[in-house]
């Protein structure tokens, strides 16, 4: 899916669309990427002279990587975040970074879906965890 694509599923906008490009693999995952350009609104005080993607930015790219895989449940609804459990930052994202987020939803319950979810920047692991989400008329 391109970025247009993307703003079809997602109710996000600029400046909150934190996915560049999303596809759904055969094995039923979702892999999303997302160029740091260095001038977004959340690096420009986190932090001056060192700019990092902040852990919770990080997790957003990757709930909105998630939604990819929802893409015939979310017509007409709206994911909320419920839950983001067992998240680990191990490395950090930079300007000038292309993060892959990859994601799989483990189970779901009506109209919620259980997530597990990892980004890399050129194949290292930066930040991995469990998110959890409500599909919401």
């Amino acid at each position: 899916m391109t970025r247009e694509e993307i703003k079809g599923l997602l109710p996000h906008r600029e400046p909150m669309l934190l996915v560049d490009e999303a596809s759904v693999m055969e094995d039923h995952t979702a892999v999303g990427r997302y160029t740091v350009r260095g001038d977004e609104w959340f690096l420009q005080g986190h932090f001056p002279g060192n700019p990092v993607v902040p852990g919770v930015v990080l997790c957003e790219m990757m709930g909105q990587t998630c939604c990819v895989l929802l893409a015939d449940k979310i017509v007409g609804m709206t994911p909320y975040f419920t839950g983001i459990d067992k998240v680990k930052f191990r490395n950090s994202v930079l300007p000038g970074d292309t993060i892959e987020m990859h994601c799989a939803i483990k189970r779901s319950l009506r109209t919620f879906y259980f997530t597990e979810c990892s980004a890399y920047v050129n194949g290292k692991l930066c930040v991995s965890g469990e998110l959890s989400f409500a599909l919401v008329k």
